[in-house]
């Protein structure tokens, strides 16, 4: 638990004498913070942060808000005063309290089953999610709504589907004009690459500065996707520069991917304090003294000024500091009046070179199954569309670290977080789709059969233990779990995708790929389930709809057969990479060799029977029928 109030001696002493924290990991727990989120929003109407929840010795909840000031203002009753009204109740009336905490477990338990969908999925459902993100579109700033703005990745990749699907401009506009906006502002880190938590105001200038893995992954495929369709390189540079930050800050010596960087550390100006934003954060007379000549024409180019460029700064955090920010572009001044690309980055360089001599923000260590698997699609998807194999080999190099130690080899029991030498922690139903997922992206990248082999099993046996069979979609954690208070499905796209719309995203391409129509079913299944919701709330299952998007799509596979060891022949390195910087979101490329169609005989024996006709052939399939090949070379 965190709360500001907590720093007062008074409340301190009165939740030391009554209550006993439960200090709850977000990242390792996330079943735990959405049912006490549902609790908050069922009893309240509204939920939100910080959340402040009691609970019976059994963890039931009973009492619940959001922010509860230190003292009583606001028509809200101070921290304190509750913490002793609710210890006096509890210690009168801890009968009915225990009641009053059963019944609502077994209410909240009624609201997690839910209701499966009698709708059906159709392109009005896969559509609806577009017209409301048009309405809350800012089309001077790019994002959505107001103050504060998180970058939602699986929107923007969600509206690029939509985008290609129905050919829709506006669409990429609204995404385009979204990732530039980001790239420009504050949230993005000039000169070390990667983006942070998100902006507290609605032009992406003053951010919350901490880095989170999940966001780079997700963010890095949302700008190689914008490349692939615009051909705009400026997209790649953001998506490189955030991959290179990966790779050189919150990479494991072993390869695995760290989950992030604290917003805040060490004041370079005064050692014994701690400030946000300290590691990142500008003088104008540091950056003059760093630059020399070239200080004045940077300082335009990212808006810095002599007594700081932050006007709204409640916290009196940045007085006399600036936050790099483009607000006048090289490419749109007077080659007179600017410094060429080159040249800012020669000053990004000595600048980042000034900025790693200060303390840096505190390294959260842990390697989380899930969010590794989102950062290794983007590195291999990166490898893919760019060409550039060292970006295919990281996320290799990871995604084995992962499978070394963080999966049974015999069970296909999968843990979900590593850290310091030690693993431990059962998956959730988000660590299995997720790898899965990550699987499938590694094998189309590479034809390497196991890949494909094990996201099967994981789908197949894994998502089997989280799965409602009756109903439909798949609970976060397993049945029978002796910690948990009720068993959620988590279907909300936000700064992660739901397991669900991901279990659903594998399902349909392993159905693609072996032709088991169990793993259509299940998707199909879970599809109905989250249908109606989506319907009527459809910005909240981005992600969701994209899966639907691919349910909708014809599925369209490019394979190349060719002999063993020939596929880094030129003709088939040409002809793959030519089909891979393509935009189809819903179409796969594989390569596969003699050997690898011989082992895919008994899972894929479509995509086994495929021959070679000379040293290479192409096949252009959907749903493994193909037209005629073409021999390659």
């Amino acid at each position: 638990m965190a709360h500001e109030s907590f720093e007062d001696e008074g409340t301190a002493e009165v939740l030391n004498r009554y209550f006993v924290p439960v200090k709850i990991d977000r990242e390792e727990r996330p079943d735990i913070d959405r049912i006490y989120m549902l609790f908050v929003q069922a009893t309240t109407g509204s939920g939100g942060w910080p959340m402040s929840v009691w609970l019976t010795p059994e963890l039931k909840p009973f009492f619940g808000g959001t922010y509860f000031p230190p003292d009583n203002r606001y028509g809200r009753p101070g921290f304190r005063d509750l913490l002793q009204h609710l210890a006096r109740v509890w210690s009168d009336e801890r009968s009915a309290i225990e009641s009053s905490s059963t019944n609502v477990t077994e209410q909240l338990r009624t609201i997690a089953d839910g209701k499966p969908s009698a709708g059906t999925l159709d392109k009005e459902l896969f559509e609806s999610a577009y017209w409301q993100f048009r309405r809350s579109f800012d089309n001077r700033w790019g994002g959505f709504g107001g103050a504060p703005k998180f970058p939602r990745p699986a929107a923007l990749l969600y509206l690029l589907r939509y985008a290609y699907r129905e050919r829709n401009d506006e669409a990429l506009e609204m995404v385009t004009t979204t990732l530039r906006g980001m790239a420009a502002g504050g949230m993005h880190d000039h000169l070390g690459g990667g983006f942070h938590r998100y902006s507290v105001d609605e032009r992406w200038f003053v951010p919350h500065f901490e880095k989170m893995l999940y966001d780079q992954a997700q963010l890095v495929l949302a700008y190689l996707e914008a490349f692939q369709i615009t051909r705009d390189e400026s997209f790649s540079r953001t998506a490189e520069r955030t991959l290179r930050y990966v790779l050189r800050d919150l990479t494991d010596a072993e390869g695995g991917f760290y989950s992030g960087e604290d917003a805040d550390s060490t004041d370079p100006e005064n050692p014994k304090a701690h400030r946000e934003g300290a590691f990142y954060v500008w003088r104008k007379r540091e950056i003059e003294e760093v630059l020399d000549s070239d200080a004045e024409l940077f300082a335009r180019h990212y808006g810095v000024e002599a007594n700081g460029n932050v006007e709204n700064d409640p916290h009196a955090e940045f007085q006399g500091f600036n936050i790099l920010f483009e607000e006048f572009r090289a490419d749109s001044a007077e080659p007179s009046a600017g410094l060429t690309e080159d040249q800012l980055q020669v000053a990004r360089e000595k600048l980042f070179a000034r900025r790693e001599g200060r303390p840096r923000p505190h390294l959260d260590n842990k390697v989380l199954t899930s969010w590794n698997a989102l950062m290794i699609s983007a590195f291999v998807k990166a490898g893919e569309i760019l060409n550039k194999p060292d970006y295919t080999n990281a996320g290799r190099k990871a995604l084995e670290f992962l499978l070394s130690k963080m999966l049974n080899p015999e069970s296909t029991a999968l843990l979900r977080r590593y850290c310091e030498g030690e693993a431990a922690i059962s998956g959730f139903a988000d660590d299995y789709a997720f790898l899965a997922s990550a699987l499938l992206d590694t094998f189309e990248a590479s034809g390497e059969v196991r890949y494909l082999v094990l996201a099967f099993r994981l789908a197949s046996e894994g998502l089997a233990h989280f799965e409602d069979v009756q109903l439909g979609g798949f609970f976060s954690t397993r049945e029978g779990s002796q910690d948990v208070l009720l068993r959620m499905k988590d279907d909300y796209d936000g700064a992660e995708p739901s397991a669900n719309s991901v279990a659903i995203d594998v399902l349909l391409r392993l159905a693609h790929w072996t032709g088991r129509n169990d793993m259509y079913e299940r998707a199909q299944r879970a599809l109905l389930y989250f249908g109606s919701k989506a319907r009527s709330q459809p910005t909240v299952a981005p992600q969701l709809l994209s899966s639907l998007g691919r349910y909708l799509t014809p599925p369209e596979q490019i394979v190349i057969r060719c002999a063993n060891g020939g596929s880094e022949a030129p003709v088939v390195q040409k002809a793959a990479q030519a089909n891979r910087t393509e935009y189809r979101p819903y179409s796969a490329v594989l390569v596969i060799t003699d050997s690898q169609s011989k082992s895919l005989a008994d899972l894929a024996p479509a995509l086994s029977s495929l021959d070679r006709k000379g040293a290479a052939t192409l096949y252009r399939c959907r749903n493994l029928t193909c037209e005629l090949p073409e021999q390659l070379g």
